[in-house]
């Protein structure tokens, strides 16, 4: 759908006036004048605390009546409670639980719900008043189950599924201790009080570690326990009955409460959640086993209505947790085999009580398990059963009392139930693998547009989906899978489905008058079928019911533009398209109507995926990628070979047997994709591979990443394998560098101080010692003293030449950068967390140069989130001492290296053939030098052995000579014995020289040795390139390369998730993972990069990971709200780690903004410092010239009567902001600052392009401004920074997805010197969340304040004073568009007094020179045309040259006629196209919903 700018804007006034009346846009004049924001502003407004009346409890009931529970408007109204800051101000400070009423504490809830639902913290808010939590904690669950014929008893529907929701938020935030205290009882060992006894004894018996746990619950409880405590033990049980008791009250048919349906959804959304957290559901499971809630609720009429609909989905989930694959004692993953050996071990159980109760059902007591364990098996021998018959059976098996008596009254004993209960509980359940191997990976029709399992752009919150969620903890590494795939195959849908709508709808599909369906558009990514035929269906693979293969002809017209065609043919092997089927029921000329449901406009039907083997010649055969160009072929038609999904076609082929229609005759629709977001495929692939395979993970990290255990445990002071002594290389610059590093530590160093220089090996006297068990046991470990031995050494010379000498690190690292680097050249995992500006790549690089120098045999993997990041990582580690042979980086974003050598894989290849052919024509010139005949440089073979029988021969000879000359005193003699003795100085003829000088014998000797180094390294390299002698394609090559040669090897994680199969089966192997960006990497795509290798001996060989990010900033991108909002999708394992406990190192000291502009973020971090350079450089010192401030907020107000307007659905623009920013730009740039220096950025993407648009409207073109650095949202800048960054706000009516805080920390954190927000301050000032920074900001002139005297650069300081005289204060837009117009003019004027006349451009012409080089001669002859052109003419380009610039009235789309916008702004249509054509191409990140 094509998107409009305001400069060029034709948007309909419903759109705008649609926007408004939106559900839950909050305006600022309804704050203003509502009767919240006034009862605020008198009761708990931070603003107007002076003037606050005293507490009243009356209020609380007042708004709980009138605002939060009056019906349809009060989202909204909850919304504006929430944000005018009522629970932190008001609610939770007067709360007291003897005092609280049933409004207050439901307000508390409602406002907790709301805080969650906006993603904002809550849990802060009540560990202010720590105390006071248990007591509300406990009226909650009073409320949730409150006693017959209280007031609490009278709770509404809506009231209930509001505290449920909040308990359940209270279980998923275990890691806040608050809510872990009160949340753990409640599902402990001692809620089996409630247990059947028989039952509890059966439990008891088969775990005796837990009949010791229960021994002693009894021992304390002699007497009988309290009331309350009894209570509680019984609170989870009693919550099921009740739910249950509602749950069977709903009728067949009729009427039906949807708050009713909603509790029920609630409830079942709360047992899922903890039955997926082993310490909720290791005791709850069974109790939840023993109420038969699933076969009750399978019962229920809810599940076959309509509205029971995500009920039924929501079951089937809990039914998977329920019976999922652990050992609830343990925590262990069972196999498939452990699951058949329990579901035997039932039927058994089942088999005896039958044959000891029944004699009729001998037959089946004796039966083999395997043919009694199906559902009809079941219910054949069941049916026969009375209810009594029944009863007894379930009895004997502890599943129901004898009697539904007290307390277990509320047991059903009916036929129907019983039997039902026998079958589910007896039928062998289907595996979770099996079934993950049977299901197709691309999503059809039926899920693609399921609102409850791929909900729509603009989810809300307020209801649950059934969706798996990714929170703390998972049950196993099985479950950790599956939910990412699930999630990561439904967030693809999701984007699959926005493709599938903009292309069809594009197309335009109409029924034609005979039925036929004939297309009244076209699309890009989209073309008609013109032919589809499946070509093969291979026999299926032993033991598997789907077809091992099916291949099809898909035949299309490519009638499109040469560009698009290019596209078409250029489809490669593996990317993936959908075949689409469309029945339009539309007449012709029918317009499709975005704002209505899409299936049925266009009569879709049917999609399948499916994947491209190749495109087909004109014999048939697949044209084949490769180096070869590749055919061209003739007409329009042309014809691909696809495979498609085998256990799709199954499925289909069985629906066809079962009377449905054939999808594979209708097709008329082929869709492609971009290459860069069609990766799905592939990333599932990899999933699936990983769960089919065993994954070995490392035991030191098992635990933590499924997020149990101690979370330091894997932390390297914890680690058994810690290492004592240390090499730190080029880490420190010098000895006091050192000792400022390790402030906590006494050093102790026996060299004298003038011998103390770099590089120093570190021994940790506070680490013990690692010794054999059979040492340990005979000698006691030494106290540990928190004190290090330095030893300083030297770098081994290799070789005479200046190059031959080691890069340095020239970065004076702080003392927690080198605890960071400690950490990371240390065994286990390290996380470190880099706030903005804090040196985290060079941190990264330090640690890869010294496991790299430390660890020669060691493999190190570096992934990251972009292509960007790799690449800045990548040119800092070429700037080290690592030999770049060692070097390899994978995947497509090489190109974009800053360096003229390439590191691919085929790069690197060329890179050592080059190498080779040099060193070998070394070794030449060493022959020739020593002398020997015969062609011993001719492969690397051939030197081997001239090194082994001559070189070596000739320097152990060397070696012997020297040696006997050792006690030698007289130095000239002896350094000349060296000269005319070395083998080899004929070959170092062009080092320096002398090559021997020296003061002792033993430096004397240093030098031949660091010589013969020299020599020795060019056979290692030759050694090592052997390979690629025997190795004879490029291919095999660059696989050796990957396998054996390189040592550090640097990918994307996207890149790890595509080619895991691939690197698995070439062998690959590493030891360490660096991860930079690791707050940015979607969980899944963290994990897969541990797996890239297979197990050595059932072990994973991984020794360290080091992850680096900021968890402050901004998440991965998930496009769809409801899996970014529900089930946390956007949260990376780096802040999993982070939220669950473990060890961080905080870097703490910030070295890229201005002091005043790092305090606008630092708030949010533990410790953030400034780096002394900040107050030392001239840049920092000196103020920006032009402008009075260094930061400045500054307020814009309504143009015209229009703030924020939204020409699309969240797609928000504000004309008034855009043209503001603009014309400081050119402002910036009139005085002189280089445009590379400027960045814009916006909090949405519908006004970046209304900025794009206004500046190509006023300066793009115009050489004297042109356009800055980057145009872009705040997300995608995040990684990058530049000196000046000027921000719109945009919004005007609510504050919008800025209050997620992370957002505002990136968009704070961008500048270094300056930083300029446009925004409506009123709004953004009173939000809670972002308070810290707007403090600061409102401190300052909210109006723009310029020194326009000044000019770049300029030598005013920022100590200087301002005056008034120098200064002015520019009020509005409108003022500030006037004053540069007059600066731009006055600029120009300037300018002409400098240019040459046109007599001296002439005189210069004639004196260029008039060779035969075509780009001198095109100057004189485009000066002669000028010449040769009539003087009208010439005076109208002067004339058109010198008013690039012109003040052109400033349009708005609501207050413009239609036809005078369309006169002023004709010419700029084309770049109106442009940039809607940019806003539908471009991926980026969902606004806000």
């Amino acid at each position: 759908m094509k998107r409009r700018s305001q400069t060029q804007a034709q948007a309909p006034k419903e759109a705008t006036k649609k926007g408004k009346e939106k559900a839950g846009a909050l305006t600022l004049d309804q704050f203003s004048s509502d009767v919240i924001w006034q009862l605020a502003s008198q009761y708990w407004s931070p603003d107007t605390k002076s003037d606050h009346l005293p507490y009243n409890a009356t209020i609380i009931e007042q708004i709980y009546a009138d605002e939060m529970t009056s019906g349809k408007g009060s989202a909204r109204r909850i919304n504006m409670l929430e944000f005018s800051q009522y629970l932190e101000q008001f609610l939770w400070p007067n709360y007291k639980r003897e005092k609280a009423t049933h409004a207050h504490l439901m307000s508390i809830v409602i406002m907790a719900n709301e805080k969650f639902r906006e993603r904002v913290e809550v849990w802060n808010v009540f560990e202010q008043l720590p105390e006071q939590y248990p007591a509300f904690f406990r009226h909650v669950l009073e409320t949730c189950l409150p006693k017959p014929g209280t007031k609490e008893n009278r709770s509404t529907f809506r009231e209930r599924t509001a505290l449920l929701m909040f308990l359940n938020h209270c279980f998923n935030s275990m890691e806040i201790e608050l809510c872990r205290e009160q949340a753990k009882r409640l599902v402990s060992l001692s809620m089996w009080h409630c247990l059947q006894p028989r039952r509890r004894e059966q439990e008891l018996r088969d775990v005796p570690e837990w009949r010791k746990y229960w021994k002693r619950l009894q021992k304390k409880e002699k007497d009988s326990p309290k009331p309350d405590v009894m209570w509680e033990r019984h609170f989870m049980q009693n919550l099921i009955i009740d739910f249950l008791r509602i749950l069977e009250r709903i009728p067949a048919e009729g009427e039906l409460n949807n708050n009713v349906v909603h509790y029920c959804e609630r409830f079942l959304e709360f047992i899922i959640d903890l039955e997926a957290l082993l310490p909720t559901r290791r005791f709850f499971n069974t109790v939840l086993d023993d109420c038969h809630l699933i076969v009750r609720a399978l019962m229920s009429p809810l599940v076959q209505r309509e509205e029971g609909k995500l009920f039924g989905q929501l079951l089937d989930m809990l039914k998977f947790y329920t019976r999922f694959e652990i050992n609830d004692v343990t925590g262990n993953s069972l196999t498939d085999h452990d699951m058949t050996q329990l579901h035997y071990k039932k039927i058994t159980s089942l088999q005896r009580a039958m044959f000891a109760k029944f004699t009729s059902l001998r037959t089946f007591a004796l039966s083999n398990v395997a043919t009694v364990d199906n559902r009809e098996s079941l219910e054949k021998h069941f049916g026969t059963l009375d209810a009594n018959g029944l009863k007894q059976i379930a009895s004997f098996l502890n599943l129901v009392p004898d009697e539904a008596v007290e307390p277990f009254q509320w047991h059903r004993l009916d036929e129907d139930f019983l039997r039902e209960l026998l079958v589910t509980r007896h039928e062998k359940r289907c595996s979770q693998l099996e079934a993950l191997n049977e299901m197709p990976l691309y999503p059809t029709e039926q899920i693609i547009w399921d609102e409850n399992v791929v909900p729509s752009e603009y989810y809300t919150g307020d209801t649950c989906l059934a969706l798996p969620k990714l929170n703390l903890q998972f049950l196993t590494l099985h479950d950790y899978l599956l939910r990412n795939f699930n999630l990561f195959r439904l967030e693809s849908t999701y984007e699959i489905r926005q493709d599938i709508e903009d292309a069809v709808s594009r197309m335009l599909p109409w029924q034609s008058e005979d039925g036929d369906v004939v297309f009244g558009g076209w699309a890009r990514m989209a073309l008609p079928i013109a032919s589809f035929a499946v070509v093969e269906v291979a026999k299926p693979h032993l033991g598997e019911k789907k077809p091992s293969r099916v291949r099809a002809d898909v035949g299309v017209t490519l009638s499109v533009r040469h560009e698009i065609k290019k596209e078409w043919e250029n489809l490669r092997k593996h990317d993936v398209c959908f075949l689409i089927t469309v029945k339009p029921t539309q007449p012709y000329g029918t317009k499709y109507n975005p704002r209505e449901p899409f299936i049925p406009q266009v009569g879709l039907v049917s999609v399948r995926g499916c994947e491209v083997e190749g495109m087909l010649d004109a014999n048939g055969r697949v044209i084949e990628d490769g180096p070869e160009p590749r055919p061209q072929l003739p007409g329009e038609q042309r014809s691909y070979r696809v495979w498609l999904d085998s256990n799709q076609y199954r499925m289909d082929m069985d629906d066809l047997q079962d009377g449905s229609d054939d999808v594979y005759e209708s097709f008329n629709i082929l869709m492609r994709r971009k290459p860069k977001e069609n990766n799905f495929k592939a990333v599932l692939e990899t999933i699936r591979h990983l769960m089919n395979t065993e994954c070995v993970v490392p035991p030191w990290l098992h635990d933590i990443l499924l997020g149990y255990g101690d979370p330091g445990a894997a932390h390297y002071s914890n680690m058994p394998n810690q290492e004592r002594t240390l090499e730190f290389n080029d880490t420190f610059l010098d000895y006091a560098h050192l000792k400022a590093s390790f402030p906590d530590y006494e050093l102790k160093c026996e060299a004298a101080e003038d011998s103390r220089e770099p590089p120093y090996r570190l021994t940790f006297e506070d680490v013990a010692e690692q010794r054999d068990s059979d040492a340990e046991e005979e000698t006691e470990q030494p106290a540990t003293t928190k004190s290090i031995v330095v030893q300083p050494y030297k770098y081994e010379a290799r070789g005479p030449y200046p190059s031959d000498k080691p890069k340095q690190n020239c970065i004076r690292f702080t003392p927690t950068q080198i605890e960071a680097i400690r950490a990371g050249m240390q065994p286990g995992l390290t996380l470190v967390v880099g706030p903005p500006g804090t040196g985290k790549t060079d941190v990264a690089v330090q640690i890869i140069s010294n496991i790299y120098h430390n660890q020669p045999n060691q493999r190190t993997l570096i992934v990251t989130h972009s292509n960007q990041a790799l690449n800045q990582l990548f040119e800092k580690i070429m700037a080290l001492d690592i030999d770049e042979r060692h070097l390899l980086r994978l995947g497509h974003g090489e190109e974009t290296l800053e360096t003229e050598k390439d590191y691919s894989r085929y790069g690197r290849v060329n890179y050592v053939l080059a190498k080779r052919m040099d060193l070998l024509s070394q070794v030449q010139r060493l022959q020739e030098a020593v002398g020997v005949s015969g062609d011993n440089a001719y492969t690397c073979e051939t030197a081997g052995y001239f090194y082994l029988y001559n070189v070596m021969a000739r320097w152990e000879k060397f070696q012997s000579q020297m040696e006997a000359q050792r006690d030698e005193t007289d130095m000239d003699k002896l350094c000349a014995l060296f000269e005319t003795e070395f083998p080899f100085a004929k070959f170092f003829a062009d080092a320096p020289q002398p090559l021997f000088k020296a003061n002792s014998f033993a430096e004397l000797m240093r030098v031949a040795e660091s010589n013969f180094r020299y020599i020795s390294d060019i056979f290692t390299e030759l050694e090592e390139f052997r390979a690629f002698e025997l190795l004879r394609t490029g291919l095999d090559r660059s696989k050796y390369l990957l396998v054996k040669e390189a040592k550090i090897i640097a990918m994307t994680c996207t890149h790890a998730a595509l080619k895991r199969k691939e690197l698995v089966n070439l062998g690959f192997r590493y030891d360490n993972i660096l991860m930079e960006e690791s707050a940015q990497i979607l969980e899944i795509e963290t994990f897969i990069p541990l797996l890239l290798q297979n197990p050595l001996d059932g072990l994973n060989r991984l020794k360290r990971w080091i992850m680096i990010g900021d968890h402050h900033q901004l998440p991965p991108v998930i496009k769809n709200m409801a899996f970014q909002k529900y089930s946390n999708m956007e949260q990376s394992l780096f802040t999993r780690l982070v939220r669950l406990g473990v060890p961080t190192v905080d870097l703490d000291g910030q070295g890229r903004a201005r002091s005043s502009i790092c305090d606008l973020y630092k708030w949010r971090y533990k410790k953030l410092a400034d780096l002394q350079h900040i107050f030392e450089h001239d840049e920092y010192k000196k103020a920006n010239p032009g402008l009075a401030y260094d930061y400045q907020l500054i307020n814009v107000d309504d143009f015209k009567g229009v703030g924020e307007s939204e020409p699309n659905p969240f797609f928000y623009q504000n004309l008034a902001e855009a043209e503001y920013i603009v014309a400081l730009y050119m402002y910036m740039r009139l005085l002189g600052y280089p445009a590379a220096k400027i960045s814009i950025l916006t909090t949405y993407n519908g006004q970046k392009h209304l900025i794009r648009d206004v500046i190509n409207a006023r300066c793009g073109n115009n050489p004297l401004i042109g356009w800055p650095h980057k145009i872009t949202t705040v997300d995608k800048y995040q990684g990058q920074q530049n000196d000046y960054i000027l921000i719109s706000l945009v919004r005007t009516k609510a504050v919008g997805h800025l209050r997620d805080v992370r957002r505002l920390i990136v968009a704070m954190s961008r500048a270094r010197l300056g930083l300029y927000v446009f925004g409506r301050v009123s709004l953004f000032k009173n939000c809670l969340e972002l308070q810290q920074t707007f403090k600061l900001l409102t401190q300052r002139p909210l109006k723009l304040r310029l020194v326009s005297s000044d000019e770049y650069p300029t030598e005013r300081l920022t100590t200087d004073p301002v005056t008034n005289d120098s200064s002015r204060n520019i009020e509005n837009m409108s003022e500030m568009a006037e004053f540069v117009y007059q600066l731009y003019t006055k600029k120009l004027e300037q300018l002409k007094d400098t240019l040459p006349s046109e007599e001296e451009l002439r005189a210069m012409r004639r004196q260029l020179p008039t060779d035969d080089d075509d780009e001198a001669s095109e100057e004189p002859a485009a000066a002669t045309q000028l010449e040769d052109e009539p003087p009208q003419k010439r005076a109208a380009k002067e004339k058109k040259t010198a008013a690039v610039f012109k003040p052109t009235p400033i349009l708005n789309e609501i207050h413009v006629d239609e036809a005078e916008v369309e006169q002023l702004d004709a010419p700029s249509e084309m770049d109106t196209e442009t940039s809607e054509q940019q806003t539908t191409e471009e991926t980026t990140k969902t606004d806000e919903s």
